[in-house]
Order: structure tokens, then C-alpha cells, then sequence
């Protein structure tokens, strides 16, 4: 059984990747993920948060003591308790570097133009083999459109492509008005591989303490329709490589993604909830499928149910969804959906 694949210019002996978390942030953990089976290590991201914090930091330390007294370090303010910090982050990817044997990806959070990016030149520097470029950009204000976003969006990933040689894969949310003409104008601006969809992990209200409340829900495969529908859409229409993240629970939502036209299927939240053991799991499960279904390898199935490939492509379009609204009935034994 042919498993393999090429994702970000590498040749993968399978398509299933764990994405970037906090499991790459403990040295034992990545290992039991490359003993597993990881053909790659992502990393969690380092945001660009971090990066100014720590630059307003130093700067304000270093001119705090022309007159203070050489107690004042006893007062200063310390940055936010960010896992990993901006050195701490090279050195643990140094770290990966020396203990595995496949490819180490470092991944970058930014969501504005500047300085931050000659971090990545550092990253490269530090040994990383790809960097995956988190772009996140929430536009909470009324003074923006979706034309300034994407701009500064792609601004950013000229701008990384300028300083590094490294591949570069760009991880995108999915509230752009036409996710497919910006993933096209991504591959333009130097991303030869796009990663549909980011995770986010939204705020909550405590009503009665009148607090905003953080929780982490690991995904469930509900989450992976949306990626599904336009990874179908993208595949076929631009030229770069596609990995899906979201949603995937087990071997038949790791299908649905290559058949859709997916290079890579990025797995966390069942690891997260089983252990990095498991991924040897998915991926056997992967290959037993393949073997029940006379795939003879994940090449000849990937794509197979694209828009480009599907017989009913309408139903990735606005098809499915009337399909949906005029064929449902209440039938007396309860709701049920049929096709009229």
C-alpha cells in the first residue's frame, strides 16, 4: 500500500500530520509522535504578541535605571506568562532538531505588517524547515474592510517570502468573502502551501460573575464540513499544496479530506484526547480503509471527489443547500430528512 504523499516540497510517507499544539512543547511527547509515525513536527505557534512584548520590555528595563536604585528589577513588570518566549522558542526548536529525523516546522501568529517578520529569518537561522504562517485577524473595528485585510493578509506573506528560503505554508481562517480567489492570491504572493482552517476558541460570557470566560473544546468531526466544501472548491483551481486542520476525528474523516483534494489531513484534538500513540492508530485505520476500498494508493484517491472531479458538484454550490430546505418533512414517527 502506497501511503505517501508530498506536502510544503516534502516527500511524506503518509498524509497524517499532527498540527501545531503544545504537544511539540515537551521533548519526550514529539518523540513518542516520531515513533508513532509523525512524518513532521509542527509547532505551536509564537505570536506576534510575544515578539513586540518582548522588544517594549527590554526597552523599558534597560531606561528604568538612571534613577532607580539597583533594587528597582523588584518592581518591574514582566511580560505576559507565555509558554514558550521568543529565545525559549529557538532553543526548543533547536532542541526537536537534534532528536528527530523528519522535518521541523516552526510556526509564526501575526496579524500586522512589521518588524516581526525578520523572526522568521531567525527561525530559519535556528534550523526550522518550513514555517507555517498563522494569519490571524479579527476585524473588530468599523474603519476596516475586507479589502484592507486581505491586503495587509498578503503584505505578510510577501514580506516572510522576501526574508526566508524556507517553505512556506499559510494557515487561513474561513470568514473570507471568496476563500478561493485568496488562497489563489496567497500562491501568488509566495505561499506554496495553504492550510484550511484555522481553530479559533472563542470567548465566553459568565453571566453571573460578569466575567469573559476561556475554555478550550477539543473539535469534533462536525467541524470538518466547512473544510471540506472548500478544499473541493480550491483543489484543482490553485496551484499550491492543500492540507486540511479541524475536525478530524478518525480514519473516514482523513478520507473525506483526501478525497476532496487534500496533500496533508493535520490531526490534534484526538491526539490531545488519546495520546501521540494514536496517531499510529489513524494511520493504520487509514491503510486497512484503503485496502477494503482497492485503493492501491492515497494518489489515486486524492481528489476524486473535488468539484473539479465530482458528479455532483452543485451540491458543494448552493445545491446541497436547497436540497436540503425543500426536502424535509415532519413525518409522524419524528423529523426526518429524505430527498424529494
Amino acid at each position: 500500500m502506497d501511503m505517501s504523499t508530498n506536502y510544503m516540497g516534502f516527500d511524506l510517507p503518509h498524509p497524517l500530520i499532527p498540527g501545531a499544539s503544545p504537544m511539540a512543547n515537551d521533548i519526550d511527547t514529539v518523540r513518542r509522535l516520531e515513533d508513532a509515525g509523525a512524518p513532521m513536527i509542527i509547532m505551536p505557534s509564537i505570536f506576534e504578541e510575544q515578539l513586540v512584548q518582548e522588544e517594549i520590555f527590554v526597552d523599558w528595563a534597560l531606561t528604568q535605571g538612571d534613577e532607580n536604585s539597583g533594587e528597582a528589577s523588584g518592581y518591574l513588570t514582566t511580560p505576559y506568562n507565555f509558554r514558550l518566549g521568543p529565545d525559549a522558542y529557538l532553543k526548543q526548536l533547536q532542541k526537536i532538531k537534534s532528536v528527530v529525523r523528519v522535518p521541523v516546522i516552526a510556526s509564526l501568529n501575526g496579524r500586522t505588517l512589521g518588524g516581526w517578520t525578520s523572526y522568521a529569518k531567525q527561525l530559519q537561522q535556528a534550523g526550522a524547515d518550513g514555517i507555517e504562517l498563522n494569519l490571524y485577524d479579527l476585524a473588530l473595528t468599523a474603519f476596516r474592510d475586507s479589502t484592507d485585510v486581505e491586503r495587509d493578509m498578503l503584505a505578510i506573506i510577501r514580506d516572510v517570502r522576501k526574508v526566508v528560503t524556507l517553505p512556506l505554508a499559510v494557515k487561513l481562517s474561513g470568514f473570507y468573502t471568496s476563500p478561493v480567489h485568496f488562497v489563489a492570491q496567497a500562491a501568488k504572493a509566495g505561499a506554496g502551501s495553504v492550510v484550511i482552517f484555522n481553530r479559533f476558541y472563542q470567548a465566553d460570557i459568565d453571566i453571573d460573575n460578569l466575567t469573559i470566560k476561556r475554555e478550550l473544546k477539543l473539535s469534533t468531526s462536525d467541524e470538518l464540513l466547512p473544510r471540506l466544501r472548500w478544499a473541493a472548491a480550491i483543489s484543482g483551481q490553485v496551484d499550491c499544496q492543500l492540507a486540511i486542520t479541524g475536525g478530524v476525528q478518525n480514519a473516514r474523516d482523513a478520507v473525506k479530506c483526501l478525497m476532496v483534494g487534500a496533500d496533508a489531513v493535520q490531526v490534534v484534538s484526538a491526539l490531545l484526547e488519546y495520546g501521540p500513540d494514536h496517531l499510529k492508530v489513524l494511520r493504520d485505520a487509514l491503510a486497512e480503509w484503503l485496502r477494503a476500498n482497492e485503493y492501491l494508493s492515497v494518489k489515486q484517491m486524492k481528489g476524486s471527489m473535488s468539484m473539479a472531479r465530482s458528479p455532483e458538484p452543485e451540491l458543494f454550490e448552493r445545491g446541497n443547500y436547497i436540497r436540503i430546505l425543500q426536502g424535509w418533512k415532519k413525518m409522524e414517527s419524528g423529523m426526518e430528512l429524505f430527498w424529494s
